[in-house]
């Protein structure tokens, strides 16, 4: 398993009053439905790991995702610090690696504090990191049936 982590970043100005470091992974929900930056959203970050490596050709590798991170959605529908480390018991993990990561969109609560309806409790998107030192913006466009995605920049 590959360790390298990134370089150190420099602060990004976010909607709080004070400086965050920029995460090398961030997100920005929008409401296709409404028009509008989808505040709230609750966001979590996990990443992939062999658990058991398969014992035959044709057998299933049995593998779990591990939760590192989480956040909200701000006034902006972004989350810009899922890897910024908030206490020292955490700032290993805020170093990007090489691998499968997965980020998860807690959608149905979202619709429920708007008194909507929708089709799927959570969006999740599976993505893969190669290059630790690049920075991974995921863009969600939302609305109560449908949500779509691509890698943003």
């Amino acid at each position: 398993m590959d360790t390298t982590t990134t370089p150190v970043r420099p602060p990004l100005q976010s909607t709080f009053s004070h400086k965050v470091e920029n995460s090398p992974i961030t997100c920005h929900v929008l409401d296709s439905s409404l028009g509008k930056p989808a505040k709230g959203v609750e966001i979590g970050l996990l990443k992939y790991r062999t658990l058991a490596a398969p014992e035959n050709p044709g057998d299933p590798e049995v593998f779990a995702f591990d939760p590192i991170a989480h956040g909200v959605t701000n006034e902006d529908g972004r989350c810009v610090d899922l890897l910024v480390p908030t206490r020292e018991s955490v700032v290993e993990l805020c170093n990007l690696t090489r691998g499968t990561y997965k980020i998860t969109f807690q959608t149905k609560k979202y619709f429920e504090e708007t008194k909507r309806e929708c089709f799927y409790p959570w969006a999740e998107v599976t993505f893969e990191v190669k290059d630790p030192s690049q920075h991974y913006h995921i863009p969600l466009l939302l609305s109560p049936f449908s949500f779509t995605t691509y890698r943003g920049s």
